[in-house]
């Protein structure tokens, strides 16, 4: 594995591109078909600088050069935004990059996927400790396929699905179909978003690196590290070892550990989250830290929308607690498995008793969405004009937090973290 990493400052964009020279160098490019498979606008890494490194090493040289977006199940990215992600003009892509392919992947369409395997129910019995049993197929997009090498590039953070985001997710759910996407989302809602966001191994990236063994395609990683969409470490490798390698370095900087939960949590959003299927991750990286009885709001004037890809599944079924649902999935046969991890997650850890639900904290939006549809979702709602962030401003010895770019780094307490409920062991 070749790696750089930096305890003061960060890394400049010679640093990366000596990586991705190394990296590519060691594996010897010349005359294959290359894939990197990048991230959508959702995540933070220097992208730019990244991009200008991949095509100054591969272009020319490599035999085909294209980029894949992972967007998992996320809108597609229009070209406009497509350049933005990647630092160029439209007259750039079109002369200096006319070489690069880049798409978005289709996981919507059955045509653009390839079945790669089943993982069978036993073996899903075994990974989950019993708390799913059924088979599931795997499917990833096609394109993987065509090419000699694919070159997963992406940042690593705490996760509340995965444990850890990176490597082997740029797969599944990156390019994955929906089917295994929504098993593993829900596998990891049945755990719960305390116990497993920021845990290293987890049964869900036993599932996905399972998944991954399918790909019988040669396969490396660049897994970034980052602060501030800078980079502070860059690590080169085979998925799993360059994944872990930067696991162990996010645990170091992106977990902010707290001597007490507060009764009033203000998540800002930044503007890379764009609905609140995104912008959820206010509450999954700061729900351990908000006191029984709490109120977390997330703070998004910018969003109007709740998802743009699942919103009508969300309208009608609204946010709850994972036990909410499991007292009634009869009720919900027909709600994709992602979907209803999404519902859970933001909603966060609670009981359903005698037909009553009991969340543990309220979720309160301070976004453009209309306070009548907040309602209806089950989520709190706040004017955000009404509400003054320089109020919130050194506050916190009153129970008061204020977290500016939300979403990325999580935050748990040194002791006394919330433990999920025990309505899963009814499955087992």
């Amino acid at each position: 594995m070749i790696s750089r990493t930096v305890h003061e400052g960060y890394l400049d964009d010679a640093d990366l591109a000596d990586v991705v020279r190394a990296a590519f160098t060691e594996r010897g490019v010349d005359g294959k078909k290359v894939l990197c498979i990048i991230p959508d606008s959702t995540r933070s890494m220097p992208m730019p600088a990244v991009f200008r490194a991949l095509h100054k090493m591969l272009s020319g040289v490599a035999a085909q050069f294209d980029i894949l977006i992972a967007l998992g199940t996320h809108q597609p990215m229009p070209e406009e935004a497509i350049n933005k992600l990647l630092g160029v003009t439209a007259e750039e892509r079109e002369g200096k990059f006319a070489d690069v392919g880049v798409y978005n992947h289709a996981w919507k369409d059955p045509g653009a996927l390839r079945n790669i395997g089943t993982i069978d129910a036993a073996r899903v019995s075994e990974i989950s400790g019993g708390l799913m049993k059924q088979p599931v197929n795997v499917t990833v997009n096609k394109m993987v396929f065509d090419y000699d090498l694919v070159c997963i590039v992406g940042p690593v953070f705490p996760h509340e699905v995965a444990g850890f985001s990176g490597g082997n997710k740029y797969f599944f759910p990156g390019v994955a179909g929906q089917e295994i996407i929504d098993l593993f989302h829900w596998l990891g809602a049945l755990i719960t978003n305390p116990m497993i966001n920021g845990t290293k191994h987890t049964p869900v990236r036993e599932v996905i690196d399972a998944s991954a063994s399918f790909i019988d395609v040669e396969k490396m990683c660049i897994a970034l590290v980052v602060a501030d969409k800078k980079a502070k470490g860059v690590f080169a490798g085979a998925p799993e070892e360059a994944w872990s390698a930067a696991a162990d370095v996010s645990s170091d900087h992106h977990i902010v550990y707290k001597d007490h939960p507060y009764n009033s949590v203000l998540a800002i959003a930044p503007e890379m989250y764009d609905d609140i299927w995104v912008a959820g991750k206010c509450m999954y990286k700061l729900e351990p830290v908000v006191a029984d009885g709490g109120e977390l709001i997330i703070y998004a004037p910018h969003i109007t929308e709740i998802s743009y890809t699942h919103g009508d599944i969300i309208r009608r079924i609204g946010y709850h607690t994972r036990d909410y649902f499991l007292a009634q999935m009869d009720k919900f046969a027909d709600v994709p498995g992602g979907v209803l991890a999404h519902s859970t997650h933001v909603r966060g850890i609670g009981r359903y008793e005698n037909g009553v639900e009991k969340p543990r904290v309220q979720v309160t939006l301070a976004t453009s969405i209309p306070e009548e549809e907040c309602r209806a979702i089950n989520l709190g709602y706040r004017d955000p004009a009404t509400i003054d962030l320089d109020d919130w401003t050194n506050r916190e010895s009153e129970g008061r937090l204020l977290v500016p770019n939300a979403g990325e780094i999580l935050y748990r307490l040194r002791h006394g973290n919330p433990a999920p409920t025990d309505a899963v062991a009814s499955m087992q």
